[in-house]
């Protein structure tokens, strides 16, 4: 029988490698690498100039050494600089392993967690505490958790029909609550002063500038804790693959791997969005390009695409701080810029 569920399994699986134990070690050892030199290179950028090797060497030291820098220099490098790009990779990864989870578990290339409503249900949640419990820093992942989780149940039930929540009704679904949530969001803002309503849409595209220790913690716990939770579920995601009933008859218990999945993909998004606002695109975009590159296994295609969103947002903040520097544009609209053009060749590719 085991035999049988692996030959099915491997058929289910879109051309591309296998993903064996060497090549998921050696992929995502790669990524790993690339990421590490990424935010080390990147914390080297920005508007105020550091020293190359006096940072690097402070970075290298874990900031235990000075290296030569000055303290603001330092402060600069480890107080500001350092804890918003490590917040745009646990971003990025976050967002990247949801939407890989999303599509697999949907059979759908265009789910991904803004078009499904769970950005905009976590923004609003993130919203309402900011608005009710702006003093209180952990009411913001608590809520916009919620929020997501509450737009996951209500797309769910929207879809449910007779026989079940098909994966067509519940991209419709996501598209009905996607647009009842944005009109929710333009109702909060309109009670807001003209100085915080500036502050908030400029969040709503994507915000690093506000991470703290401990939100960031708290983000980059669950980023890796919901990763490793989604690519313990790679094989029933595989054989969902094929069909839902095909999948039950192989001994996948369908519905509890879809709440499951739901519940996991909506912390990682709920926590992303809490920390950073809404970025696009990344869930949409890196599965994809994960897939091209190793194939659709997901004991691969996961943690890859949680390496290289992680990688991908930490770029785009980079462009984002700099290129108009002192000025930002905020991290989405870079993403955007990015993804939206990357997904139209795909589109046409495929």
């Amino acid at each position: 029988m085991t035999a049988i569920v692996a030959d099915v399994t491997n058929r289910a699986i879109l051309p591309g490698r296998r993903a064996t134990l060497r090549n998921t070690l050696l992929s995502c050892g790669l990524l790993l690498l690339a990421l590490i030199a990424a935010v080390l290179l990147t914390s080297l950028i920005g508007s105020e100039p550091l020293p190359s090797k006096s940072s690097l060497c402070a970075l290298l030291s874990g900031g235990r050494s000075a290296c030569g820098l000055s303290g603001e220099q330092w402060a600069i490098l480890f107080e500001i600089r350092l804890p918003r790009i490590l917040l745009a990779a646990t971003v990025g990864a976050s967002l990247a392993s949801a939407g890989a989870g999303y599509q697999s578990l949907l059979r759908n290339p265009l789910a991904e967690p803004y078009l499904l409503g769970i950005s905009n249900g976590a923004a609003v949640g993130t919203m309402l505490a900011l608005v009710f419990f702006g003093t209180v820093e952990w009411s913001r992942p608590v809520m916009a958790f919620a929020g997501a989780l509450l737009a996951s149940l209500v797309v769910y039930q929207l879809a449910r029909g007779r026989t079940g929540a098909s994966p067509e009704r519940m991209i419709l679904a996501g598209v009905i609550v996607t647009t009842f949530l944005s009109s929710a969001i333009v109702f909060i803002t309109t009670l807001m002063d003209a100085t915080r309503i500036r502050s908030f849409t400029f969040w709503l595209l994507g915000d690093l500038s506000g991470a703290t220790s401990r939100l960031l913690l708290v983000t980059m716990i669950v980023a890796i804790v919901g990763s490793v939770l989604l690519t313990a579920f790679a094989r029933p995601l595989n054989l969902l693959m094929l069909g839902e009933r095909d999948a039950f008859d192989l001994g996948v218990e369908v519905g509890r791997v879809r709440i499951v999945v739901f519940l996991i993909a909506g912390l990682l998004v709920g926590t992303s969005v809490a920390a950073s606002g809404s970025v696009g695109y990344v869930g949409l975009v890196v599965p994809h390009l994960v897939r091209l590159s190793l194939g659709s296994d997901n004991r691969i295609t996961i943690p890859a695409a949680a390496l290289s969103g992680a990688l991908f947002v930490v770029v785009a903040d980079t462009i984002a701080r700099t290129v108009i520097a002192p000025r930002e544009l905020p991290v989405g609209a870079i993403t955007a810029l990015i993804g939206a053009p990357l997904f139209i060749y795909l589109l046409r590719r495929g």
